[in-house]
């Protein structure tokens, strides 16, 4: 009899996590397991690349009008005499408010959108909140599992959590995933109770398939001039991805004499804000965001130098996958870095700082020696995680 699993989502945007779940996902044996998928938006340009066997579970009415725009969610509910819920969605407006789009907030106001939501009433024999924050208190709160598993996939201590309210979930979690060696070392000292219960899944990600999909074209993605070298960077317009510090080191490669443009993929709230730091330092010639783009990967393939310039990582899917195509890769010295490059060896570790950063690339650029020895190491290595899927099976009891 097959197994019945539940992963627990957000939703199905541009982030690490997101193409994490969609690859674990493509990886499943459906003749042992059947996959609900629970997501709080039915969005994102990876809903379109989940398996078919995979069931996207619908919400209910309450949930979709709690949801809706402030006022539009208060007419709704009012005219449906939900009056505890539109109070509650009152509560829910005003809390996210106070430190707006800080973790802390988004964890104190879990108790009001809960409010929105009835518990499942299908039994799983797994139930997995695959990201930090509501996942995971979905995952506790609303789903009734033989096991319930937590997983994290970023530094905890740069995430800006209140630990306290994480403490009273993890407890009730049999299983706290993370995605690298270092993100297990964090949460371990930061919950020493759970320490039993902690362990690495690593990210997915197959060679097979990333390398087909580069592929796909054989256009100049670039319209690259003679002489350039270009640039890429992927990830959600965030902070935390530093690339307010990727715009200063761009400008500064400029003023070195490197003809450089550098490419951004990702979509986020930064956007205007990146804009503006873009225009500050008159690149907008060399410094270009192209939004969301459903295959990365023929842009890394044709790129002559990945670039991470993260504050923070769990552990970066972008940076596996430039591994992968055997690019020159240079990162920031983010805490899980190390996970990731051997500095000088498949990579280049830079200090979290513009001048630094333009310096590292700028060593890299030309010097054709350098780029093939850190490239031949790539090609050598051992890169697939497809293996990985035997750990989860083993920790759903499969």
């Amino acid at each position: 009899m097959k197994k019945k699993l539940l992963f627990i989502m957000p939703g199905l945007g541009a982030g690490g996590g997101e193409r994490s779940l969609v690859t674990l996902l493509s990886q499943i044996d459906y003749e042992k397991y059947d996959v609900d998928l629970f997501l709080f938006k039915h969005d994102g340009i990876f809903m379109k690349a989940l398996p078919e066997e995979v069931n996207v579970l619908k919400h209910r009415d309450d949930y979709l009008a709690f949801t809706q725009p402030f006022i539009d969610s208060l007419k709704i509910l009012f005219n449906a005499s939900k009056f505890r819920l539109l109070f509650n969605r009152i509560l829910f407006s005003l809390r996210n408010q106070y430190r707006k789009g800080s973790a802390v907030t988004e964890q104190s106001a879990w108790q009001y959108l809960s409010m929105s939501m009835d518990k499942l009433q299908t039994k799983y024999d797994a139930a997995i909140g695959f990201l930090e924050k509501t996942s995971i208190y979905y995952c506790i709160d609303k789903v009734d599992a033989v096991k319930k598993i937590g997983w994290i996939h970023n530094d905890y201590d740069k995430l800006g959590m209140d630990v306290g309210f994480d403490g009273k979930y993890f407890k009730q979690l049999d299983e706290i995933v993370t995605v690298s060696k270092e993100c297990e070392h964090v949460l371990k000292k930061r919950f020493p109770e759970q320490v039993h219960k902690i362990s690495t899944i690593h990210n997915i990600v197959s060679p097979k398939l990333i390398k087909k999909l580069s592929r796909i074209t054989n256009n100049d993605l670039y319209n690259r001039k003679a002489g350039e070298c270009i640039l890429l960077s992927i990830g959600r317009l965030h902070p935390q991805k530093g690339f307010d510090i990727a715009v200063e080191a761009c400008a500064r490669l400029i003023a070195y004499g490197k003809a450089v443009r550098w490419f951004i993929i990702g979509e986020g709230e930064e956007r205007e804000q990146l804009r503006k730091t873009i225009r500050k330092h008159n690149v907008e010639g060399q410094m270009i965001l192209l939004g969301l783009k459903d295959n990365p990967y023929p842009y890394i393939e044709q790129c002559d130098i990945y670039v991470q310039p993260s504050r923070f990582e769990g552990k970066s899917i972008a940076v596996d996958e430039a591994k992968i195509l055997c690019k020159p890769i240079v990162i920031t010295n983010f805490s899980t870095a190390r996970d990731q490059i051997q500095n000088g060896i498949n990579g280049t570790i830079a200090p979290m700082n513009a001048i630094d950063l333009a310096s590292a690339i700028s060593d890299l650029i030309g010097n054709r020696d350098k780029v093939n020895e850190l490239c031949f190491r790539l090609s050598n290595e051992t890169l697939g995680t497809e293996e990985e899927i035997d750990k989860l099976y083993k920790l759903v009891g499969g």
